[in-house]
């Protein structure tokens, strides 16, 4: 059985523009869960958890006989293993471009669908090379008001690809959404694709 549309656990406005770029028909319900990472885990088992969690959270509210495809997915950046999240503000922001900044960090978002009562899953892992970033630069940086709400305190899409000096995987996957991997699962589960709004 085919599937015109999908709902989307997640809040991220770049994920829900990724979705319309491959003409992916959905609607937005963000997942309410605890995001915080077990000590000790690794970014790849993290991310993984959490794109799990949202899917089911978001399944579950469709009641006993839940119809729609639920998509999920979470990102975060690591660098000797440390997890970089969404920075709590304009010291956190400089902390971790400093911390970034002339270095070779890894990008790691997984991909959780739920179809049909099962779920499947995808991880993507890139390496972001970033170029030196002086103090004054991360803060202006911040005051544009970019860098809130991503992880690793940058958008590649946005202003903070001026950061990045080289990239292996996937430019989508450090958006957030990689568009292979999503649309490998998508196509599985039957959720039709390159659809006008």
């Amino acid at each position: 059985m085919g599937h015109d549309a999908i709902l989307l656990a997640s809040a991220s406005a770049r994920r829900s523009q990724l979705l319309d770029q491959i003409g992916v028909r959905h609607r937005v319900v963000p997942a309410d869960i605890d995001e915080t990472p077990i000590a000790g885990e690794p970014p790849a088992d993290y991310v993984t958890r959490l794109a799990a969690a949202k899917a089911q959270a978001v399944a579950g509210r469709q009641g006993s006989a839940p119809q729609c495809p639920v998509l999920a997915a979470d990102t975060t950046v690591a660098l000797d293993g440390r997890l970089f999240g969404k920075p709590e503000g304009e010291d956190d922001c400089v902390d971790m471009l400093t911390a970034l900044a002339g270095r070779t960090h890894e990008v790691f978002t997984a991909l959780a669908l739920w179809s049909g009562g099962g779920l499947s899953q995808a991880l993507n892992r890139s390496a972001v090379t970033f170029r030196p970033i002086s103090e004054q630069e991360c803060r202006r940086y911040w005051a544009s008001g970019e860098p809130a709400g991503k992880a690793g305190a940058y958008a590649i899409q946005g202003l903070g690809a001026v950061f990045v000096a080289r990239l292996e995987g996937s430019f989508s996957g450090v958006m957030g959404l990689p568009l292979f991997e999503a649309a490998a699962l998508l196509d599985a589960a039957g959720v039709s694709r390159w659809q006008r709004r």
